[in-house]
């Protein structure tokens, strides 16, 4: 199998139909019984093992409870009309500031599965699905709509997803 490609090289088949959009929610509601059951049988030494100064396994899934606010913040930014979506910190300044290997896995797991039901919520809010307004990306200079950023949120839990699942097979 070939080498992940970074999340930051990364490109995407934007504009996404909003008819996907019951398939990107699929996906979305998915991604913390998939990061569970990933995890489910891995020794705390071993989620809490960095490879080459790189992020840990447990810490990779506190970057995805990390950054949920984000994409909650981002599906406001539509439904307010902004112009363009909040920005990120392309440094992760806060999943590095967080300490995720002194918490619990299960609390990560917990947290990251609440703060995703939220943002489900949030999208089956029919007003918020229908607004067909694009907004400016800030990092890929790219107009999206509520489809491409979900469908975004989807490729980056996947990515993180796979990045576990490459450092559990080293």
């Amino acid at each position: 199998m070939s080498e992940l490609t970074p999340w930051f090289s990364r490109s995407f088949p934007f504009p996404v139909s909003v008819e996907l959009l019951p398939h990107i929610a699929s996906r979305l509601r998915g991604t913390p019984v998939r990061l569970e059951a990933l995890l489910k049988d891995v020794d705390s030494e071993r989620l809490k093992s960095k490879q080459h100064g790189q992020w840990s396994i447990q810490e990779h899934a506190g970057h995805l409870l990390d950054i949920e606010p984000l994409w909650l913040s981002r599906v406001e930014d539509f439904a307010n009309g902004a112009s363009e979506l909040t920005p990120t910190d392309l440094r992760n300044s806060r999943t590095d500031e967080a300490d995720h290997n002194a918490k619990s896995l299960a609390a990560i797991l917990h947290a990251f599965s609440s703060a995703r039901a939220a943002l489900l919520r949030r999208i089956e809010d029919p007003t918020v699905i229908q607004i067909s307004k694009s907004i400016q990306h800030p990092r890929l200079c790219v107009p999206m709509g509520i489809a491409d950023h979900l469908y975004f949120v989807a490729e980056h839990d996947d990515h993180h997803l796979a990045t576990i699942h490459s450092l559990l097979t080293l």
